[in-house]
């Protein structure tokens, strides 16, 4: 489905890290935050540590986050994807899923991440600007936030604890 036709994120498949098609609507009525990650950003270590918190407070009643490696800033993500999840997994401890490595910005971006900024521009213009850039899903798959790569996960937690709350 063409990007400008798409109502919510649910109307997307994006790829796992082992290269298989998943549904987004797999995740229909769950409050999702949706992340560009990178292994080797000043910003990787306090990121993936406070996601993980959230993670874990959240996951059984009905929060996801969804990792989306990408290597456009700085080339701070060049691995391949076993390497990412090796990463990700192994030495920040990540549960929550890590899809396959995209673009976020350019010719060749996500047509999910070209939905994500029609729906949510930036402070200085709709494009990615760094790493770790997230965007607060509602239950209903709409983009309710946008926050900058240097916001704390930890300061979304009213938000995401709100949209929890609501029916």
């Amino acid at each position: 489905m063409a990007e400008g036709s798409s109502k919510s994120i649910y109307d997307f498949t994006v790829k796992d890290i082992h290269g298989n098609d998943v549904k987004l609507s797999e995740y229909g009525g769950k409050v999702l935050l949706i992340v560009n990650v990178a292994s080797q950003c000043g910003l990787t270590q306090s990121n993936y540590k406070e996601l993980s918190v959230l993670y874990e407070k959240y996951k059984n009643k009905g929060f996801e986050i969804l990792a989306f490696p990408c290597n456009q800033f700085g080339g701070q993500e060049p691995g391949n994807n076993e390497e990412i999840q090796e990463v990700a997994c192994t030495r920040f401890k990540a549960e929550f899923p890590i899809f396959d490595k995209i673009e976020v910005n350019g010719k060749n971006e996500a047509p999910l991440y070209k939905f994500l900024k029609l729906q949510k521009g930036g402070l200085f213009g709709n494009g990615i600007k760094w790493n770790f850039t997230k965007f607060l899903v509602n239950k209903e798959g709409k983009v309710v936030e946008r926050y900058a790569p240097v916001t704390s996960p930890l300061k979304i937690e009213k938000d995401i604890q709100s949209l929890l709350e609501s029916s």
